[in-house]
């Protein structure tokens, strides 16, 4: 155990735990904003995956990542659009229909790499891009500002989102939305738009995430995400669907990760409970959960449809 607490292991170790958490939190931000309009998306995982899957491709035959960022992205919004047809036009179940976006999006995006990928072939992950001056500091530097565009992207969409929902006339309508649709349609503010509009942005971040969980180690395999949009949305719940909760939950989830991964190296963790090690950070964030279950309310429209009249 004394070897954990050394210099080099602990700043290592909390530069992967800000790695582990970025495709997390971008994740759970997009959820955090489709769920304060009152769509609840369990579909975030598939499309990670099918964000994953399509970076990983284009970057493979372009040998471009930005190129393989922008599809996956842009395959994200489409999966999105399709997500907001069926939660809110044709005003299906949204449990249901979200977990048949997952499941398309496992299978498709497994389907896809065993067609035209088959051996995992390695692509270029993103290089750490040095902030002038403050990556020099000591430790925190090597922990905070030697890290990839995507994950200063991650945290700075933090404050970002923050500010829409909060000080904005958008902002305005989606908390209104999500609490009180009929009320926010009578004063003029579009349902239907508010709704695709953040269901699609969300689930652009979606695509990010997975192309930014790629991009952190440049190799794809068979359900790569191995359930993380599913931790999303349990995140957004445990952030209380508050940017700055979410980043809490995301930050104490890529932490968890990567101190197993960390005493698994150094055989503080036996081999043989490595399987059961590995679950930690999942099991933590169910423990919060049932921790923080009741003492935040949830937006008051979240998974009901809107049918004008009704």
């Amino acid at each position: 155990m004394s070897a954990f607490f050394t210099y080099a292991i602990l700043t290592a170790t909390i530069a992967s735990a800000i790695q582990y958490a970025t495709p997390f939190l971008l994740a759970a931000l997009g959820e955090t904003l489709g769920q304060r309009s009152g769509v609840l998306n369990l579909g975030v995982d598939g499309i990670m995956l099918m964000g994953a899957f399509s970076c990983y491709y284009v970057a493979l035959q372009t040998g471009s990542d930005l190129l393989g960022i922008l599809v996956g992205i842009g395959v994200g919004a489409v999966l999105g659009l399709i997500t907001a047809f069926m939660s809110v036009t044709l005003r299906a179940q949204q449990g249901i229909s979200g977990i048949g976006v997952y499941i398309f999006g496992l299978g498709l995006s497994d389907l896809l790499f065993v067609r035209f990928v088959g051996t995992p072939l390695p692509v270029n992950p993103l290089p750490a891009v040095n902030i002038p001056l403050l990556s020099k500091i000591p430790a925190v530097g090597r922990m905070f500002f030697q890290q990839n565009l995507l994950i200063y992207l991650a945290f700075v969409l933090v404050p970002a989102l923050a500010f829409v929902l909060y000080h904005t006339n958008f902002g305005t309508k989606v908390l209104a939305v999500g609490e009180n649709p009929a009320a926010a349609d009578s004063v003029g503010i579009s349902v239907t738009r508010t709704r695709y509009v953040t269901v699609v942005l969300g689930c652009t971040m979606a695509g990010l995430a997975g192309a930014t969980l790629l991009l952190l180690d440049g190799i794809f395999q068979e359900n790569l995400t191995q359930s993380a949009g599913f931790i999303a949305v349990a995140l957004v719940y445990f952030g209380a669907w508050r940017p700055a909760g979410v980043m809490t939950g995301s930050l104490l989830y890529g932490v968890v990760t990567a101190v197993v991964l960390q005493w698994k190296s150094l055989g503080i963790i036996p081999t043989s409970a490595a399987d059961l090690a590995a679950t930690a950070p999942a099991v933590i964030t169910v423990l919060a959960l049932v921790a923080l279950a009741g003492r935040f309310k949830q937006p008051a429209a979240l998974g009901k449809p809107y049918v004008r009249g009704a």
